[in-house]
């Protein structure tokens, strides 16, 4: 068989509400969010998840997703297992930080975020944990 013999396929596209395999619905819902397209991704995250509700990567991604649709809530609940089970995860501890602080959460906030700042030793993680400190303080006064 020559390469001339040999056909060629195109990847497949995965559209919103179809059904796609776990790890092509990753990279898709992925690159959506990248693209500031979380009602989208959530649409390729969904089907996907009921296939492999135990999925990290696609947990972590839906969580991401709530985050920037300001699904507070869903988002901390999300985030609450992923910590709960792996607390290793710097960037879950970060993102659960920050969605309890955006729910105006602080105290609740700050482990998750002291956590992350110094699993990562990343300055914007070292910034929040200092932001929240502040506002934190504020609530003593």
């Amino acid at each position: 068989m020559s390469e001339q013999d040999i056909p060629l396929q195109a990847p497949g596209i995965a559209f919103p509400g179809a059904v796609a395999r776990p790890e092509s619905a990753y990279r898709t819902a992925h690159d959506l969010l990248e693209r500031r397209a979380p009602s989208e991704a959530l649409k390729i995250l969904e089907p996907a998840l009921d296939q492999e509700p135990a999925n990290r990567g696609l947990r972590l991604l839906r969580a991401w997703a709530y985050l920037m649709r300001a699904q507070l809530v869903k988002a901390s609940d999300e985030l609450a297992q992923l910590v709960e089970d792996d607390p290793s995860d710097a960037w879950a501890q970060h993102a659960l930080g920050r969605a309890l602080e955006r729910q105006s959460r602080h105290r609740e906030a700050l482990p998750h975020l002291r956590l992350a700042a110094a699993m990562s030793g990343d300055v914007e993680h070292e910034l929040a944990v200092l932001r929240v400190e502040r506002l934190a303080g504020d609530l003593d006064k």
